[in-house]
């Protein structure tokens, strides 16, 4: 019989209705077959790299891939748990390790696109997968079969005669299979299932009101003249984005998922700032369908109460014994230890600010709207410059090629090609084959840098493809920015914490690209969750280095290379408005932590929620009005994904990163040698290895906290826990 769709949905209906049978049955039945036949996630993609085929990707492909792809995984693991064999490491972890390949497939691609490309019937699709996906899960880590089969061979994994990563492998899965309840009792299964279908719906929410209520809260101003101070560049932008919303000769502007705003740095009206500051902490919290408070009272509950059931006194416990950090007490006490001179550097800055304001006889006291404002002014008096003098040689696909790219080139020996020949899930996304030192393929890397009404706030990367050995897969990896698209025909000029994030989110781009194991489970970024940004923020050196600076800091009209008197001025300001840098990260990571830190019964209800958060920052003595949080419990994305208890992790990391750069600098910077040194020590290593045995590796000691301390201008009373 021909295996071609159509070809085969005719034959089926002939035969069908020459046995007799109802043809509706027998043509809906050939049609589902024919629909399945054409989904491109039930097989491989046959592009390079099995790159998505993002052109034959649409709404109707979703539902079918996940339903397929959740009943052929169960079945793998039946089929793995029901085994009559006795276990072996090949029967039981790797072939879980090969099991659920269409769901991997439709599951990477969907939930990468509800984070840059969604629409309301994914939005809508994603809620209803939330809790039958909860529940696939649980179907797997509290089978009894399988955790007996997984026990078993854990019990004799020292005579297995595994290699280092296979027996890491396996403690690995007998780790996560207790740390999801596979040892409680029927009753508390039954419970901690309860639990996760909940949370997953309740996570679902609060993630989809912080998005719609970021589109929602967007400034619209009337008026031109009220956004002086402001780029000639980016007012075009704010009418671009108010003429896309149906309001022209009006202006928009949209707001990050941060507390702070890109406006608030140069808009003269100081009305308009404080409406666009209060706006934005605002969020969530101020009544209304995207209000968020009992959506997060209920999930922190939750959580507490998982926690417990698994044996932990709170969250935090629990998350921090899989992180490197291991405990609260070590988390707490490099927050709280750093937090008074954070707090004091500050104030220091705030008193500056002060100064000029009433030199300026403005007759108020700063507020929060007023402080990026005035630390512009501060930095241009100080330092004679301010940032709008760089954003002229900071064009976006330069920076990308010339500065990102070239300090790869430069350090690790890659090269890189536009492939205009693949689809794309969105108009704006580039891209580009990276090739390894030796001319050999290397990965696919998707560029996705502009803001849009339907893509989350923030920066980030994510995997694809994942690199792995077992199932030959290379690397397919994005990164995303929320760079504000200017109008058709204008430059896109980036400021300088743009292209510092650019070069950060290639850190973590690396990370995936270079992996070099065996098995899925340990690819690319599959570390702890406070070790992922280390490589990234090392990454963020070469955004500074000379060599680096002169191949891509070039005016975009003129091709000039960036004054050198210009560039030491930025050095020179380096340590600038640290205080408020820190204190506003702190201040995130100790709500992120009292949060977490509690039992079920400590907890409050909705109403509570803002109480609860501003006695946490009196407590840690870091609730200052002047310098919010960088954000608020209502729309604190990152503790309802993947940080949980674990918002800290950007500092814990930046102790590792601190000390890598001054390897490199003893090292002598920007050499083939040293790239390669990181490389296969610590970027091709993925999760294969533990993660601080892995720093050592490359720096060939514990991590030392007094570079990070010298890099942010602060003395602490403490350290971290090494």
């Amino acid at each position: 019989m021909s295996k071609n769709p159509v070809t085969l949905a005719i034959a089926l209906a002939l035969a069908t209705a020459s046995l007799g049978l109802p043809s509706e049955s027998a043509q809906a039945a050939a049609t589902k077959e024919s629909a399945q036949a054409m989904n491109p996630f039930f097989q491989k993609s046959p592009l390079p790299y099995q790159y998505p085929q993002f052109d034959k990707i649409n709404n109707t492909v979703y539902g079918p891939a996940f339903e397929a792809g959740m009943k052929e995984g169960a079945a793998d693991i039946e089929k793995i748990a029901n085994n009559p064999a006795k276990p072996t490491f090949e029967n039981t972890i790797v072939a879980m390790e090969k099991s659920g390949q269409v769901l991997d497939r439709v599951s990477t691609v969907f939930f990468s696109l509800i984070g840059t490309n969604n629409n309301p019937d994914m939005l809508k699709l994603q809620a209803e997968l939330a809790p039958k996906l909860s529940a696939y899960s649980d179907a797997i880590t509290l089978n009894g079969k399988l955790y007996a089969r997984v026990k078993t061979l854990y019990d004799q994994r020292d005579s297995l005669g595994l290699d280092a990563e296979s027996k890491r492998l396996l403690e690995r899965y007998h780790t996560d299979f207790v740390r999801e309840g596979a040892q409680l009792n029927d009753a508390d299964k039954v419970a901690l299932k309860d639990i996760n279908a909940k949370l997953a719906g309740l996570q679902t929410t609060f993630s989809q009101n912080v998005q719609k209520e970021v589109n929602a809260a967007a400034i619209v101003v009337d008026r031109k003249e009220d956004l002086a101070g402001m780029s000639d560049s980016d007012i075009a932008a704010a009418a671009a984005v108010a003429k896309a919303r149906g309001m022209d000769g009006k202006y928009v502007i949209a707001l990050l998922n941060t507390s702070g705003q890109p406006a608030l740095d140069s808009l003269d009206n100081r009305a308009l700032r404080e409406r666009i500051q209060k706006a934005s902490i605002a969020r969530g919290s101020q009544g209304g369908e995207f209000d968020n408070r009992a959506v997060f009272a209920e999930i922190v509950k939750l959580r507490a109460q998982r926690a417990k059931l698994l044996g932990y006194g709170n969250h935090a416990e629990y998350v921090l014994e899989d992180a490197t950090a291991k405990t609260t007490d070590a988390v707490n006490k490099m927050l709280f230890g750093l937090a008074p001179a954070a707090v004091a550097n500050a104030k220091k800055e705030a008193a500056d600010m002060q100064k000029v304001v009433d030199a300026e006889k403005g007759k108020f006291q700063l507020a929060a709207w007023d402080w990026s404002y005035y630390a512009e002014k501060v930095r241009k008096d100080r330092y004679a410059f301010d940032e709008s003098q760089l954003r002229p040689y900071f064009e976006m696909t330069n920076v990308l090629e010339n500065g990102v790219f070239y300090a790869a080139e430069k350090l690790y020996g890659l090269t890189f090609k536009r492939r205009d020949d693949l689809p794309k899930y969105h108009e704006d996304t580039t891209v580009y084959e990276v090739f390894d030192a030796d001319g050999s393929h290397l990965a696919l890397f998707i560029a996705d840098m502009y803001a849009r009404d339907n893509k989350r706030g923030g920066a980030w990367m994510n995997a694809y493809v994942a690199q792995n050995r077992l199932t030959g897969n290379t690397p397919v990896v994005a990164n995303h920015l929320n760079v504000p698209k200017p109008p058709e025909g204008e430059p896109t000029l980036l400021t300088f914490d743009e292209v510092t994030t650019m070069f950060h989110e290639f850190g973590h781009a690396l990370h995936g690209m270079f992996s070099d194991v065996k098995y899925p489970r340990f690819s690319g970024t599959s570390v702890p969750r406070d070790f992922v940004e280390y490589p990234s923020q090392v990454n963020e050196m070469w955004a500074t280095d000379p060599t680096i600076l002169s191949n891509y800091a070039k005016h975009y009209q003129t091709g000039v290379q960036i004054p050198q008197v210009l560039l030491d001025k930025v050095q020179a300001a380096a340590q600038f408005n640290e205080g408020f840098r820190t204190t506003e990260y702190l201040a995130a990571s100790i709500i992120d932590q009292a949060w977490h830190q509690k039992t079920a019964e400590q907890l409050p209800g909705a109403d509570g929620v803002l109480a609860f958060e501003s006695k946490a920052l009196d407590e840690a003595g870091i609730n200052m009005a002047l310098v919010p949080p960088r954000y608020r419990t209502t729309y604190f994305s990152h503790i309802i994904g993947g940080y949980s208890a674990g918002y800290y992790s950007y500092l814990w990391s930046e102790v590792l990163d601190a000390d890598s750069v001054e390897w490199f600098k003893e090292n002598g910077g920007l050499k083939r040698e040293n790239g390669d040194h990181f490389r296969k020590t610590l970027l091709s290593r993925g999760g294969s290895e533990d993660a601080m045995k892995l720093f050592e590796d490359f720096r060939g000691r514990s991590p030392d906290i007094q570079p990070l301390l010298k890099r942010r201008g602060l003395t602490a009373t403490t350290t971290p826990s090494k």
